[in-house]
């Protein structure tokens, strides 16, 4: 019992025989692979990383996830004035595109409003579903939209015709307001812009580049026109900053509304305007090979 409970003390021995007063040699133990005082180090080194790592992951899931999940709420959705502006700037140069494209920017307008919701709450036992999905297709923005393609598409051609004045003629000219508006927007988040630096800026400029090419490669799959090309392109660049800010700010109330709008209306929302739409048009000229 003496080898295996050391503790118990040594157990006698025959008469006559001295008992050993130290411990037992035993078979050698075999080291342990970084074994010593270079193992020790290396082993403490480990466990530092580890808690650091951790405590790094949660102070940026504590402070920088609702911005993130924001952001990619804002960019993943579609900006209604930007389609607008696509729409009126293939009119003026008489481009042609797919009337199904009004389609589109109800599609692609909700799912990025729940993954945004998803991204910053996190999916498990407590999420709150039925909230979840009010938040998202019950919005104002979505409800709006939706609404009046329901109402278009009931009331038809002849039933549009009595408001065609208001809806039609008038386009421009509150599309025109409403760029202006959009302007003094973007003047008063150009402070959150300096304040965080070059990054924003070249994901404003580098996001709507590689959603733009994704649109047009979705495009080409589903055999659209240069001007449904266009188009499709010019959605998939957007970033929302009407029905995703009204839905993050009831979700995600700790995100700063700033931020994500202060780099989708300062920065994307200008070069989709001047750079972006032309571009689009030209690549998918290119794609389609059309003459532009």
């Amino acid at each position: 019992m003496g080898r295996f409970f050391p503790c118990r003390g040594p157990r006698p021995g025959p008469p006559g025989r001295p008992v050993p007063s130290g411990p037992r040699p035993g078979p050698p133990v075999p080291a342990r692979a970084g074994g010593g005082a270079g193992g020790t180090r290396r082993r403490r080194a480990r466990g530092v990383c580890a808690r650091l790592a951790r405590a790094i992951a949660f102070v940026i899931r504590a402070r920088w996830a609702p911005d993130a999940a924001a952001t990619a709420a804002h960019y993943g959705s579609v900006s209604v004035a930007t389609f607008a502006v696509g729409v009126n700037w293939l009119l003026a140069r008489d481009i042609a595109f797919e009337p199904q494209a009004t389609v589109f920017l109800a599609v692609m307008e909700v799912p990025a409003i729940m993954v945004g919701i998803v991204l910053a709450r996190g999916i498990g036992r407590d999420t709150n579903w039925g909230v979840l999905l009010h938040e998202t297709f019950l919005g104002k923005g979505v409800t709006l939209l939706l609404g009046g393609m329901a109402i278009g598409w009931i009331a038809g051609p002849e039933g549009l015709a009595p408001i065609k004045g208001l809806f039609y003629d008038l386009f421009k000219g509150v599309l025109a307001l409403f760029l202006l508006e959009m302007g003094l927007i973007v003047s008063h988040h150009i402070g959150e812009l300096r304040r965080n630096g070059l990054f924003l800026l070249a994901f404003g400029l580098l996001m709507p580049l590689l959603s733009g090419m994704l649109g047009l490669g979705c495009g080409m799959l589903l055999g659209l026109s240069v001007g449904g090309l266009t188009l499709l392109a010019t959605l998939a660049a957007s970033a929302s900053y009407i029905a995703v800010p009204a839905a993050m700010r009831v979700a995600v109330p700790h995100a700063n509304p700033a931020l994500s709008l202060g780099v989708a209306l300062g920065v994307t929302f200008p070069f989709n305007i001047l750079v972006g739409i032309p571009l689009y048009h030209r690549i998918a000229v290119q794609l389609v090979g059309a003459t532009p």
